[in-house]
This record gives C-alpha cells, structure tokens and sequence, in this order.
C-alpha cells in the first residue's frame, strides 16, 4: 500500500496542473496520513495465536513476526510524527515594505522543501519496514539501501547550504563505505554456503562439521556487523555522526536520529537472537554423552561465535565512555545530543550482547522510551527555532539579509536557549522534563529503561559494564544540567538597534503574532505525559515487551 501511495505522490509532482493545487503543508499531511493508516493497517493485522513465531511471504523473503508487527507500528507512528512537526509556526504581520505574501505570512524558504521532504520520507520509511522484515540476504541489503538513499537525501535536502551539502557528501560517501562492508559480508557468506535464505543459513551452520564454511560464515557475519555498526553511529565508528547531525537541519538531524537506527538495531537484534539460539543447541549436544562425534564438530562452531557477544560489548563500552566524555566539551546543541544518541545506543548494545530474557524486554523497552524522548526533544528544539528566529533581532536579520539555506529557523549553540524559561516557561518546563529522562532521573520513564538494563546485565554476571554504565550516566547528566542552567538564567540583552532595526520592531510589535499548531501542541504534549507519566501507568508498556520477550526468547 505505501509503495503505490509512493508512485501517486510522485505523479501528483510531477502533474503541473495538479501540483499548483496543492500546497506544500498538505503534501506533508496526506503522507503523515499515509504512515497513520499503515500503522492502523499493521495493528489491525496484530494477531498473536495467527502469527505465532512468523509468517514467510513473498517466497521467505520476508517473515513477519510479533516483533516486527510491533516495530512497524512504532516507525510509522514516529515517521507521522515528524512529519507533522514541520510546519509548526506561522509567524504573521502585515508591512508593504517587507517580503510577504498575499495573505500576510512571511515567506520561509524552507517551505520549498516540504514536497521533496514527504516523499523522500515516505521511500525512506518504506526500506525500514522491509529491513526489519526481511529474511534473505538479498532483500536485507536491498531494504537498507532503500532506507539508505533515503536519509543520504534528506541529510543533504537543503542545496542551498553549504554546511547540509558537506553533511550529506560525507554522510554518502562513509555510508557507501558501510555499505560495501555490509555486501561483501553478504557475499562471503553466500560464496561459503551457497545460500542466501537466513533460516537456511542458521540451520545448516547449526549441523555442519566443515571449519572452513563456519569460518567463513564467521568472517562474512563480523564485517555485516562492523557495517551495522557503522550506520547507527556506535563506536569506534562513530565519527560521522555528530558533524552530519550538526550541520543538517534540525528537522532532518530528528529523523537521521531516530528511524535509521531503529531498523538496524531490529536487525543486530535478530542476527544475534539466532547465533544465541544455535549457541545453546549446541551446548545442549555438548552436554549430551551420546553425542561426542557432533561434539566434535560443533566444538569450533561455539568457539568461533565468542567474537558476536565480545564485539558488541566492546563497541557498547566504547559507546558508553566516548558519547559521554565528548558530550561534555560540546557547545553545539545538536552535537551534544549526537554524542548523547551515541551514549544511548551504548546502552542499547550492551543489552543485545547479553540476550537473555530480561535483557530482551529491556532492549525492547529501552528502544521505545528512547524513540519518546529523542523525538520530544527534537521537536521541542524545533520549536525553539522558530520562536527565537522570528522574534526581534533574529527576525530583522532575516529579513534584511535574504537567507535561502532552509536552516535560518534551527538553534545551534546551547547559548540561543538562555532565559527561555522567563520567555515560554512552559515548553521550557517540556524540554527540561525530557532532558532530566535522557539523563536517567527517576521516576521518569528514562530511568527505568536504564535499570532494566543494568539489573539484566547484573543478573548475568556483567558486574564491570554495570558500572561503567552507572557511572558515564552520572557524568553525562553534567551536560544535560547545563542546558537546563541556560533555560532558566535570565538573559540581558545588551544588543543596540539601529534606526531602521528600531522601526521594524515598532511595526513587529504593533502587527505580528505567532500562531503554534494546535496539533504538535498536542503532540508534545503527549509525549511530555508520556515521559513524565510512566510510573503511575506502566503496564501497556511493560506487558507488551514482557510478552514479545517471552515469545522471542521461548523462540
């Protein structure tokens, strides 16, 4: 349904006597409603006793499981929500003497970009829901390269900037990197076993006794996992991401932090739900004396798989200690909440290499809440940007210096933020909520999703990274505090205007309001309750990952 919905949109642009009708805003809100119905679509198709452990389609290239049901639902919910959150302010006066137009809006250069934006969001999201669903080493790499260009584009969306045209280029062309490493990861493992079906190559590893093709497998799957890493911005592979955060706009840096790493982590997740699966198979042949000749041959099997745990839990203490120590010498908003996703995605990763029951529902949890409280940090920032851009001085700036980057509405130092408590206490009060709930503070939602994670790595004997995980969370909530100290120190404002400056605030004053959409109101809201919430109503998200679990751990 989205792919043909993909192809209207496509020719509706390029129909001239169409597109002329059609204003930028509603092209955003019939692709938001686009991802709303195929989430009302996938929840309706929500069927546990039917599903059960999958369902193959299309030939086994995919298998839809309750895992990748509840998955889709999340991306296209956080793909609408993005989407809604473009156009969040009109800021209205009426001047003769200044670029308006008819109806007396100012005209935003950025509203050029809302038609490329839906579509490219749309095909991007696409190649997320395939990823996720995928069960072929064809349709794997495919689906990630869809998902791939997608956000290449996005990053790069705003031609006229210079700073967006560099993050795209270098996110293209590390990303390509990635890329290759991923596809020649696929083709060894293709050239050593002759199969590209997943469930194919899992179960006949699982009874093989050639070194040589589990060798090989081992080498293919440890440079699919080096490429998968590279994409979400784990480290050491992490240099890319707070430069292309950074420099893209803040409503694109919100979907590159967000959806490409849900669909990747899914992905990690389900490679290595399926080693730990043939891990203990082989450990219950080991334990059985009837079987020494298979205990032979699987012996250097459970041997060469010691590199899949070890691998993610050096990357998730790498993670961990890198994305809060550079976090802390960060001015630049967006790039301390690069090395924040990063810390994040630490956590995250230390939960996937002890895949046990309790760290499953942890992973699980812990990629929901930080899909909450990223987006409601982002959209707040948005929201910031056009509020501080188009008051005063920063508006008579761009007014008198025509500014056709796109980028002219985004905060960028931590600074812009300072006194904005006394200004808008009450997105101030949102924003803080969010940041105290990145930060691990209870009782908000942030922090039990770190316990979880702690107490199912404590449970399975991982005592060193518990406590590196304790601590980086206390130092990295320095820097989060130090936004929050900006907020609310009143600022004095020390700028002279000139003559003309002078007079454009007269009018400004006299003739101009700022109208914040009813609807990303409600959206942050919403996410703000959710956030703030948790611990008074945590059942609908505690029994569906305690659920979801269960069955993928009894799998």
């Amino acid at each position: 349904m989205m792919f043909i919905s993909i192809m209207i949109l496509i020719v509706a642009i390029a129909l001239p006597s169409i597109n002329r009708n059609i204003s930028s805003n509603l092209y955003l809100r019939i692709s938001s409603l686009l991802l709303l119905y195929t989430g009302a679509l996938t929840f309706n198709a929500f069927y546990i006793q039917s599903i059960g452990s999958g369902i193959g389609i299309y030939s086994g290239l995919f298998q839809i499981t309750l895992f990748t049901q509840l998955f889709d639902i999340v991306i296209v919910l956080t793909g609408s929500v993005i989407l809604i959150a473009w156009p969040l302010i009109n800021h209205k006066f009426i001047d003769n003497n200044l670029n308006l137009n008819e109806e007396g809006h100012n005209i935003l250069p950025i509203n050029n970009y809302r038609i490329k934006y839906s579509i490219i969001v749309l095909i991007s999201t696409l190649g997320s829901l395939l990823l996720i669903s995928s069960s072929n080493l064809i349709t794997l790499y495919l689906s990630l390269e869809l998902q791939s260009f997608g956000v290449y584009i996005l990053a790069s969306l705003y031609r006229h900037s210079e700073l967006a045209i560099s993050a795209g280029l270098k996110y293209f062309l590390l990303g390509s990197l990635a890329s290759c490493i991923i596809l020649l990861g696929c083709g060894l493992i293709y050239s050593f076993t002759g199969l590209t079906n997943l469930d194919s190559i899992y179960s006949m590893i699982s009874v093989i006794d050639n070194n040589n093709i589990l060798l090989g497998f081992s080498l293919g799957l440890i440079l699919i996992f080096i490429g998968l890493l590279f994409k979400i911005a784990a480290a050491p592979l992490h240099n890319w991401a707070p430069d292309v955060y950074a420099d893209s706009a803040t409503i694109i840096t919100t979907w590159l932090t967000i959806m490409p790493k849900i669909s990747i982590l899914l992905v990690l997740f389900e490679i290595q739900t399926h080693i730990n699966i043939i891990e203990n198979i082989n450990i219950i042949l080991e334990l059985n004396p009837l079987n020494n000749i298979i205990n032979n041959n699987t012996l250097s099997f459970n041997n060469s798989y010691f590199w899949s745990k070890n691998l993610l839990l050096i990357s998730s203490l790498l993670s961990l200690l890198i994305g809060t120590i550079l976090g802390l010498a960060q001015i630049k908003i967006k790039r301390l909440l690069a090395y924040s996703t990063i810390s994040h995605v630490g956590f995250i990763l230390l939960a996937l290499a002890i895949n046990s029951e309790q760290s499953i529902e942890a992973l699980i949890f812990y990629i929901i809440q930080y899909t909450i409280t990223n987006l409601n940090t982002f959209l707040i920032i948005i929201l910031f940007g056009y509020i501080i851009k188009n008051s005063f001085r920063d508006l008579i700036q761009s007014i008198m210096v025509e500014d056709e980057t796109g980028t002219e509405n985004d905060i960028n130092y931590i600074s812009e933020l300072k006194g904005q408590f006394f200004l808008n206490p009450v997105l101030s009060i949102t924003l803080t909520i969010s940041l105290f709930s990145m930060a691990g503070i209870p009782p908000l939602i942030g922090f039990f999703s770190k316990q979880f994670v702690l107490y199912s790595a404590i449970q399975n004997g991982y005592y060193f990274m518990s406590i590196i995980a304790i601590i980086v969370s206390i130092i990295s909530a320095s820097y989060y505090l130090k936004i929050i100290k900006i907020l609310f120190t009143e600022e004095e404002n020390t700028y002279e205007y000139s003559d003309k400056e002078l007079k454009l605030i007269n009018n400004l004053n006299s003739n101009s309001e700022i109208e914040i959409s009813s609807t990303n109101s409600f959206i942050i809201s919403t996410l703000t309750l959710s956030i703030l919430l948790f611990v008074l109503k945590p059942s609908i998200f505690l029994n569906s990952t305690t659920i979801l679990s269960l069955s993928l751990f009894n799998f």
